[in-house]
């Protein structure tokens, strides 16, 4: 088993899950006793925040630079970066390092493609929504176009998840907008949901709606565990 980077913090409420999931399937794929090979770098969330607030993004990248370097001499093999919106620094963090990123849009794009979903809803922070980094990748590595959230409803996205899921907050109220705009969604013609923050599974699954769910967390995981046991056994 090759040895997983994980960079977090970015909340830790979904790091959390990423640690389980990425046992769980270690476990699930080689029995018994197995778990992950797992080296981890934990931000402290607050001065990232605040970098992404600034939209200094050069900071931030710096940050996560420095970390994924730290993950590669202490023997990680490959790469996650287990946040959407820090995947806008996905760029300068595989430029620096000699280890593989495996890139959070592109284990999504496999699981819409799989589903032939060709309209899906992103459900994200307003950086993921509303910048390029993330959608332009699916549609130009892709070839997938996602719709987004009208503008109030971004807006509503973004504060829930900033204001409740990065602290661990499930408020029933916030489920039935998410839910409300997914039905919005709907009838405008999406044919998929893509919970584009890796802290909204934490409010949404597929046992909310009928149309599919692309939990990114799950899927991210699960291509860190196929990489890791790539011609294993």
């Amino acid at each position: 088993m090759k040895a997983i980077g994980l960079l977090g913090g970015m909340s830790w409420e979904s790091t959390a899950i990423y640690y389980r999931l990425l046992n769980e399937m270690a476990r699930e794929r080689m029995g018994g006793l197995h778990s992950a090979e797992i080296l981890m770098r934990s931000f402290d969330f607050a001065p990232i925040a605040e970098l992404q607030a600034k939209a200094d993004w050069e900071a931030a990248s710096h940050l996560l630079v420095e970390a994924a370097r730290g993950l590669g001499a202490a023997g990680a093999q490959c790469l996650l970066i287990g946040t959407n919106t820090m995947h806008i620094c996905a760029a300068e963090v595989e430029a620096a390092i000699s280890i593989p990123l495996l890139h959070i849009a592109d284990a999504t794009a496999s699981a819409i493609r799989q589903a032939r979903c060709s309209s899906p809803l992103l459900l994200a922070t307003r950086f993921t929504m509303e910048q390029d980094f993330y959608t332009g990748r699916l549609r130009k590595e892709h070839g997938i176009d996602v719709q987004l959230p009208e503008k109030d409803e971004r807006e509503d996205v973004h504060r829930i998840i900033y204001v409740e899921l990065c602290r661990g907050v499930i408020d029933p109220r916030s489920k039935q907008r998410y839910l409300e705009i997914i039905r919005n969604a709907e009838q405008r013609g999406a044919d998929g949901v893509i919970l584009g923050c890796t802290e909204i599974g934490l409010l949404i699954s597929q046992q909310d709606t009928s149309l599919p769910v692309f939990d990114t967390t799950g899927l991210h995981a699960r291509a860190a565990i196929d990489f890791a046991l790539e011609n294993d056994g």
